[in-house]
């Protein structure tokens, strides 16, 4: 076995002591500099980018959610705390980084943990200088000074209000010849292009999300039966996550059983598995904020009945042939209409649509009709965010995939509960998803660790 991989005991609950796998090296810090390079490489002159890192939520009175870094503003410099800001200033002969950051406060750093602080933010996160926050009043307008062109996330309402804030302090000093930034423009599409190709370091730690998470699926597969609710399969998945260094999950864990497999974003998880009904899961791990994404499907009690069978037989060959179907040059909008004919002729052969597939396969291709069973994409991307940034259309064109590039593979079927279907295949619920990155020569499955074939589920669900 490779060094990485675990061993699980017979029983998902046993005591014994359950390793971790090695975890992949951080995102240097020269990885950090070169994406700010090349992000500020493509500016007009007289150019600048204003980019604030996101802010604790307030949950319930005087707590908050765990805090969780805005994706943009982690990618290019990697400063994990909140309420900073990180100013890139191209050709400035001071530094082109630089940042703002929590001020040290050592009164409150013994009830909420240490912060990095200014100085050490240079040392360890490699801008070129650091500021406390009690100095960006007093420092901002002056470092944007002569700046034409002002980059900033126009959808961010504290960004824009900052902006204003700074333009207007320049615009009052402009008989002293301040110049206050003439154009604010949108710097997501371009800091988004940028993360839609993964380096090798970022494809390290995506491949440790996707570990993990299939570790995940074959402890919830493992500890499956009768009687067991919901809520406690989506307990052993997330105990999994955390157990191997993953902080939270990439999204809320969907554990449907029965029909609720076809609510596509189910997350109440609360009902009780029932013998005789399969039971979807929908989880990923997150791990250094790179998101894991596995839907699986598969028996409560263990053993596929011949019907549930005759409808996963048809999702899985779809979604193995899209998979296939990935490799530089293909476009999504291709996989997905390969996903779409097979599930249409699948569901002619099941009765659920009219007419043979010789005669009919195509018009109900263009009548729309499978989308009563199929109504979501068959991909999108993946990375800091479970549906990550970047287009899907290139200068007007259905954007090619190119080495670097992962996306979700991810075909389904959702069968409703209604009178004018057959009793025996109401209200089932089957998606198959895996991750896939996009290589020089075709395509490599992350999550290939999750077993999808029926004979692979079977087996591993064998109660001792």
């Amino acid at each position: 076995m490779a060094p990485d991989t675990l061993h699980y005991s017979s029983s998902p609950r046993s005591s014994s002591p359950r390793s971790s796998s090695p975890r992949p090296a951080a995102i240097g810090l020269d990885e950090y500099r070169q994406r700010r390079q090349a992000l500020m490489a493509g500016l007009p002159g007289s150019s600048a980018v204003l980019l604030p890192a996101a802010t604790l939520v307030t949950r319930s009175n005087d707590s908050e959610y765990t805090f969780r870094q805005n994706s943009d503003f982690h990618y290019l410099c990697g400063f994990p705390e909140p309420d900073a800001l990180l100013l890139l200033l191209p050709d400035r002969e001071d530094g082109e980084a630089v940042l703002f950051c929590l001020d040290k406060d050592p009164a409150l750093e013994a009830w909420t943990g240490i912060r990095v602080g200014a100085e050490a933010a240079v040392e360890r996160y490699g801008v070129d200088q650091a500021f406390a926050n009690s100095e960006r009043d007093e420092r901002l307008a002056a470092l944007l000074d002569g700046r034409r062109h002002l980059y900033l996330p126009l959808g961010d309402d504290g960004a824009m209000a900052l902006a204003e804030e700074v333009r207007q302090q320049l615009l009052a000093r402009a008989r002293r010849g301040a110049r206050a930034p003439e154009a604010l423009v949108d710097v997501a599409a371009l800091i988004h292009e940028q993360r839609l190709i993964k380096s090798d370091a970022e494809l390290e730690l995506m491949r440790h999300a996707a570990r993990i998470s299939a570790r995940a699926h074959v402890r919830a597969m493992r500890s499956a039966r009768p009687g067991l609710g919901e809520y406690q399969l989506q307990a052993e998945l997330e105990h999994e996550f955390q157990w191997h260094g993953a902080r939270a999950p990439a999204y809320s864990t969907i554990v449907g059983g029965g029909a609720n497999a076809c609510v596509l974003h189910y997350i109440e998880n609360a009902a009780t598995l029932a013998a005789g009904e399969l039971v979807l899961i929908d989880a990923g791990a997150e791990f250094a904020l790179y998101a894991g994404d596995i839907t699986r499907t598969f028996p409560v009690n263990g053993r596929f009945s011949a019907t549930q069978r005759s409808v996963y037989d048809i999702v899985l060959a779809a979604q193995t042939r899209a998979v296939e179907a990935v490799r530089p040059g293909a476009t999504l909008g291709e996989i997905h209409r390969g996903v779409v004919r097979d599930l249409t002729r699948g569901l002619i052969e099941l009765g659920l649509l009219q007419g043979s597939v010789e005669d009919e396969l195509d018009a109900r291709i263009d009548d729309e009709s499978y989308k009563r069973f199929y109504l979501h994409s068959t991909s999108h991307w993946l990375g800091l965010d479970v549906h990550d940034v970047g287009g899907q259309r290139r200068d007007g064109e259905p954007r090619q995939l190119e080495p670097g590039m992962v996306l979700t593979v991810e075909p389904g079927l959702y069968i409703p509960a209604d009178d004018d279907i057959p009793a025996a295949l109401r209200g089932i619920g089957i998606r198959i998803e895996d991750d896939v990155v996009v290589t020089a020569t075709g395509h490599e499955v992350l999550t290939a660790d999750a077993p999808k074939r029926v004979e692979d589920i079977e087996a591993l669900m064998v109660k001792n």
